[in-house]
């Protein structure tokens, strides 16, 4: 029993030796290489000029003349809604107009013409009637009380002349102003009317259609998207404490679950200056350098802008560095270093160490 227990022993000290043999670290040296440093961002594809369709107006969807994934023109009709009582209203509008319009009131304005011409008849001939009544009283012919009477039947007819033109007047003025009154109601009646046709303010494609025939639209919920159909780009957030780094045409390195395995270069094209409070981010667009064949809104993305890049320099692996500023050497020293540039696998050195150095993730 003895023997057998010596043997186990000496057994299981030699496993122990040996697993200590196979588990025993194999140092690394640092290298001299190319590293960048980036900020990460997360965000989704859009298409250019991208926008949700809203209508002006509330009503009831009676006709949709395009569907999803069809090309359309700005300007073209895609929708339209129930219009009956506006239509009405803009036919009223119209009669309203017509009516009011100079040509349907010329009679009116002959009538005060003509009333006017025979003031201005009435006016001159009694004119001429008291000045012959005067050349006969200053050569004592006829009487004062004929005299006086010419003269008032002059003053009268004089201002019975300035009434019909003045009349003549503010006539023509009223009918002009009801004429531009009414067109301009028609006018807004037509644009109203315009309301219960909904249409494409771009050139692009129909993504999205989220009614259907005889569902009620209302000016709170959009009805659809509509976007570029070639051009895309990615829209991103970045963390408040990352805006700072950013700056327009930087470099950016975009990923997506789509395109799993790849990565496609674009640059920033704008940073959005207002803070999303609820977020604590910064939105920022992207545009491809050069994109995928095949896009499609809202596809998730993520982004590494980067923000410095230095060709060649010395670098360990980051599960290297210890507390941030610290490594430990093949022969158990473990020594302060000086850190610059890290990226997600490796830390750029740039002081403490040397290509020369061994080191170890930790000592035993």
């Amino acid at each position: 029993m003895k023997q057998i227990s010596n043997l186990s022993f000496k057994v299981i000290l030699l496993a122990v030796l040996f697993a200590s043999c196979g588990n025993k670290e194999t140092p690394i040296h640092p290298i001299v290489e190319k590293i960048s440093s980036s900020v990460y961002a997360s965000g989704i594809v859009k298409s250019r000029h991208q926008y949700e369709v809203y209508s002006k107006t509330n009503g009831l969807l009676t006709e949709i003349l395009v569907k999803e994934g069809d090309l359309v023109t700005k300007g073209q009709a895609i929708l339209k809604l129930a219009n009956q009582a506006q239509a009405l209203s803009y036919e009223n509008a119209q009669l309203l107009a017509n009516y009011s319009s100079g040509e349907s009131n010329q009679e009116k304005i002959r009538q005060a013409e003509t009333e006017l011409e025979v003031a201005k008849l009435k006016m001159e001939n009694d004119a001429s009637l008291f000045d012959r009544q005067k050349k006969l009283w200053a050569n004592e012919i006829g009487t004062k009380n004929e005299l006086d009477q010419r003269e008032i039947a002059t003053k009268n007819s004089t201002a019975l002349y300035h009434a019909s033109k003045l009349k003549l007047n503010d006539l023509k003025k009223q009918i002009n102003f009801q004429s531009k009154q009414t067109n301009k109601n028609a006018e807004i009646s037509s644009s109203s009317l315009n309301d219960y046709i909904i249409k494409s303010e771009v050139n692009g494609k129909l993504y999205s259609l989220n009614k259907e025939i005889g569902e009620m639209v209302t000016n709170q919920m959009p009805i659809a998207v509509i976007g570029d159909a070639q051009q895309f780009y990615v829209e991103l957030q970045v963390d408040e404490y990352d805006i700072a780094k950013l700056k327009k045409g930087q470099k950016v390195m975009i990923s997506m679950d789509s395109y799993k395995g790849k990565a496609f270069e674009a640059v920033v094209e704008n940073i959005y200056p207002l803070m999303n409070q609820k977020l604590k981010s910064f939105k920022i667009d992207a545009v491809f350098t050069r994109q995928p064949d095949h896009l499609f809104p809202n596809l998730s993305a993520q982004a590494n802008i980067i923000i410095e890049v230095k060709e060649k320099a010395i670098t360990i692996p980051r599960n290297y560095l210890i507390d941030n500023e610290y490594v430990y050497l093949a022969n158990k020293e473990k020594r302060k270093v000086k850190v610059g540039l890290l990226d997600y696998e490796k830390v750029e050195i740039l002081s403490g160490i040397t290509v020369n150095d061994a080191l170890v993730k930790s000592i035993q």
